[in-house]
């Protein structure tokens, strides 16, 4: 039996101001099969997942952008409250509020839950999205 690859495309997505700082672009590339990607710029880098969430196939990259919750302790780890932590930007799934870390594409909490990756690249005032 032979199996046949398709050699991974690079497309021109967007261009580099429709993705600010803080923010994100989603968009639908169709090569051999449809797929959403959410594109993401934190920290001056580009991140790309596919728009689909670990917990039950919401669109996890189209939900609230937030800086990632702490819980601040004491030094007898009792609770001083919450506090958001802005070196860390997490997107929320609109279904039932999965969250996951922009740059790594984990949930904070449940191992194993992840969104999946794709290379994304900024060249020339362009991002490309290898699929």
């Amino acid at each position: 039996m032979t199996t046949t690859t398709k050699a991974p495309s690079v497309v021109d997505v967007a261009a580099s101001e429709d993705v600010p700082e803080r923010g994100r672009l989603v968009v639908e590339i169709t090569t051999t099969r449809p797929v959403t990607v959410g594109i993401f710029r934190f920290a001056g880098r580009l991140y790309a997942w596919e728009n689909v969430c670990a917990h039950q196939g919401g669109p996890a990259c189209q939900g609230r952008i937030v800086s990632r919750v702490r819980e601040r302790l004491d030094p007898e780890q009792r609770s001083l409250g919450l506090t958001f932590d802005d070196g860390t930007m997490h997107v929320v799934c609109p279904w039932h509020g999965y969250e996951y870390d922009v740059t790594t594409g984990r949930h904070p909490g449940v191992p194993g839950a992840s969104l999946r990756p794709f290379p994304v690249d900024e060249e020339e005032g362009r991002i490309r999205v290898t699929v």
